[in-house]
């Protein structure tokens, strides 16, 4: 599970920077549309190549209409609104509390507790992204009221995508062939996706740059088609709240790629979050499996 739970995690780290590129010019709703058509395409295509069958009936139509509204449509455009109000930075750390949730649904709805270890890993987690959360409010040039919307803004994702999460984790999620039902909730996702675009912003707006291109074909293709599938199949393995750990590594990724690309300088207190960050996830994924 450390590969897939590596892959995904390398790419997701890599999206935040990316998706402030998309909503420079394109409306949000649009880019996220454009974003989960191919995606899902890119989903399907995949399915038929290792010849899955798309017959998942009425039951399995029924929860990719869900998981799509969660997943590919609030979370996202939560998210994408998020970027408007604050940097990607702390939108990404304030993603980390996705644990959070993850790990109080996954207790209430699939009975999974959480251990002593990995309770402990969760507590020095916490105090790492909150190291981080303080050096990026800290840094963000933007005034209070602006900084409370971004933050609010993706609280929203992160119910939005916790519910998704446990929702894959049920023995109802097992009934129906991962891939073709992922490509079924991202095209769904991205028709809605453009409904609630065309009525909320006008007629779709896309920029012919290359590097919007890009970026689309990235985040449709990799950072989609690609991670959703491994992090579902890891979540399946080890529990919701464990997978989540995936989303406390993550701003340390985009803080390391920002280095890399924007010249991003460390702090004292960037370094020592990302540390502690660091040893809860340790601490927390060598624990049993899956959460007893």
């Amino acid at each position: 599970m450390l590969v897939p739970f590596a892959i995904v995690t390398l790419i997701w780290g890599s999206t935040w920077l990316v998706i402030r590129d998309q909503i420079a010019v394109v409306p949000a709703s649009w880019s996220v549309t454009y974003r989960f058509i191919v995606a899902g395409l890119a989903m399907a295509g995949w399915a038929a190549l290792r010849r899955e069958s798309f017959r998942i009936g009425t039951g399995g139509l029924a929860f990719a209409v869900v998981l799509g509204v969660l997943q590919f449509v609030l979370n996202f455009n939560f998210v994408y609104r998020a970027e408007h109000f604050i940097t990607s930075g702390l939108v990404a750390v304030v993603f980390a509390l996705l644990l959070v949730p993850n790990a109080l649904l996954s207790r209430v709805f699939l009975g999974q507790r959480m251990g002593r270890q990995l309770a402990a890993g969760s507590a020095i987690a916490m105090a790492g992204v909150s190291l981080l959360f303080l050096h990026e409010a800290r840094a963000d040039p933007n005034g209070t009221a602006t900084t409370v919307a971004g933050i609010g803004w993706t609280l929203c994702a992160i119910l939005s995508a916790s519910a998704a999460n446990v929702l894959q984790a049920t023995p109802t999620a097992r009934r129906y062939p991962m891939l073709p039902t992922l490509a079924a909730a991202m095209l769904i996702g991205a028709g809605l996706d453009g409904v609630f675009a065309w009525i909320t912003t006008g007629p779709p707006v896309f920029e012919a740059r290359p590097a919007y291109i890009a970026g689309i074909l990235y985040l449709g293709i990799f950072a989609s088609a690609l991670a959703f599938p491994l992090y579902y199949g890891v979540l399946r393995t080890i529990g919701p709240a464990k997978a989540a750990y995936s989303s406390v590594i993550v701003p340390v990724i985009a803080m390391l790629l920002s280095t890399l690309f924007e010249g991003y300088r460390w702090s004292l207190l960037a370094g020592a979050g990302a540390a502690l960050a660091g040893v809860g996830l340790v601490i927390a994924l060598s624990a049993r499996r899956p959460n007893r």
